[in-house]
Formats: C-alpha cells, sequence, structure tokens
C-alpha cells in the first residue's frame, strides 16, 4: 500500500523536469495521476510508463481549456508546475514577446489552475496545493527583472490562498528551488545550448528528483501538518548571486 493509494493527483507541466519527476515520485506512491503539458508526444510517453495515468494535453494559458479538463475532475493534490523563463537581459532591452509568455504562464496559468481545482477541494474540505516558485521570488538578480517578478508574484498567491482558505481544510505549500538543472536553461536562452550548460559549469546543481522529493514530503505529511515553505539550494549556491564553481 502507498501513501497515497486512491488519492487523485495533477500535475502541470508534467513532460519534462521537475514535473516528470513528481509525477513518477506521486505514482511510486499509488496516486492515481492526471499529467498535464503542451507536448503530446513526450506527456504520452510518460502516460506509458505509469499505469493508469491520464495524460490531458493543453496550455495552462488558456483558461477556458484549464476549466473544460479539470473543473469537474476530483482532485485531492494539485502541484502546479507548469512555469518558464524566457531571456535574461536588462529591462530596457527586453521582449515584451518574451513578457508576455512568461507573465501568462507562470502567474495566469497558476492562476487558471487554482481556479479550477480549489472550488472542489474547498467542497470536500481538503486537498494539498503545491506551487512552483523559485529562490528567484524571494532575491531578484541582475537581468532576471520580469522572471523574478513572476515568481515573487507566484510567493503572494501562495500566501493568499492561505488566509482566503483559512478553516477550508486545505493545505498550501510553495517549494522554491535554487538552480536545478533541466531544459530551464536551454528553454530561458532560445535553445542556446553553450549558454544553458554555463549556468551549471563547475557546479553539481539541483536535480529534479531532488525537488519531487521535497513534494512528496510535503504531500504525505499527518492532515495536522502542513509543510507552508520550503526552500531548496545546492551547495554549492549561497544566493541567486553567489555561487562556488569548481575551478
Amino acid at each position: 500500500m502507498g501513501r497515497l493509494d486512491k488519492k487523485v493527483a495533477l500535475v502541470t507541466g508534467a513532460s519534462a523536469g521537475i514535473g516528470e519527476a513528481t509525477a513518477r515520485a506521486l505514482a511510486a506512491e499509488g496516486a492515481q495521476l492526471l499529467l498535464v503539458a503542451r507536448r503530446k508526444d513526450r506527456l504520452e510517453a510518460l502516460v506509458r510508463e505509469l499505469p493508469g495515468a491520464r495524460a490531458l494535453v493543453f496550455d495552462v494559458r488558456d483558461d477556458a481549456e484549464v476549466q473544460r479538463h479539470l473543473g469537474r475532475e476530483p482532485i485531492d493534490i494539485a502541484v502546479v508546475n507548469a512555469g518558464l523563463g524566457l531571456g535574461m537581459g536588462p529591462l530596457d532591452q527586453g521582449s515584451t514577446e518574451d513578457w508576455s509568455t512568461m507573465i501568462d504562464t507562470n502567474i495566469k496559468g497558476l492562476l487558471h489552475t487554482l481556479r479550477a481545482v480549489t472550488p472542489g477541494m474547498r467542497a470536500r474540505g481538503r486537498g494539498d496545493v503545491v506551487l512552483l516558485g523559485s529562490v528567484a521570488g524571494r532575491q531578484a538578480y541582475p537581468n532576471g527583472n520580469v522572471y523574478c517578478a513572476t515568481k515573487f508574484a507566484v510567493r503572494g498567491i501562495y500566501e493568499s490562498l492561505r488566509v482566503d482558505f483559512a478553516g477550508a481544510g486545505l493545505r498550501f505549500c510553495t517549494v522554491d528551488p535554487g538552480m536545478v538543472e533541466t531544459d530551464f536553461s536551454r528553454v530561458r536562452f532560445h535553445g542556446d545550448e553553450e549558454r544553458a550548460k554555463k549556468v551549471y559549469a563547475g557546479v553539481t546543481p539541483l536535480t529534479p528528483e531532488d525537488i519531487a522529493d521535497a513534494i512528496l514530503y510535503a504531500v504525505t505529511r499527518a492532515p495536522h501538518v502542513n509543510i507552508g515553505e520550503i526552500v531548496i539550494w545546492a551547495s554549492a549556491q549561497a544566493s541567486t548571486t553567489v555561487v562556488t564553481r569548481r575551478t
């Protein structure tokens, strides 16, 4: 018997990285998975590995699609993970298209998902919601501007959820990682592999499995325990701007 047997768990951004690792961790504890992502081929390949999992292919930026797919699902655990960074440079040189994509995904996509799943949780008087924040939502760093702003927003939404749902029986957690080696940097730099590799040069970064382990810990505590905030740094990372690299 797994610790999450008979629990329905939603993971957005499940086709790679932290989302994929989280799906595997929850499945190993018996959860019935609803996995959301835009990349159909990768999502369906993952679902084939995880018995009983369902693939839901849509973009969390589209509120109508989010409501259509999730509005009536009896979700016990929601891991709101879908997000991305795009570009890195001074604000006055930023791409407004990149800004819109980050804001629409990292903030509005998160809100769309919460609006779809929390009414049912409130009605049932129980539920776990885990938001994927970032240390970038606690410490801004040079040239991070709009991405950092979206992650500061995630932290603000987390704090609002705690007071808006006080007494409703739900638990809320924000998991805020530092450097995690995923596709994040490759996406941020628009496919520039060399630039992405430099982010992790000389460092042992966190892995997606490290973050999934923290998420699993949060959602498997006794009902009276709410793990509210988890901040995870790579050992070599002292802050968003101070990283000790091997030479």
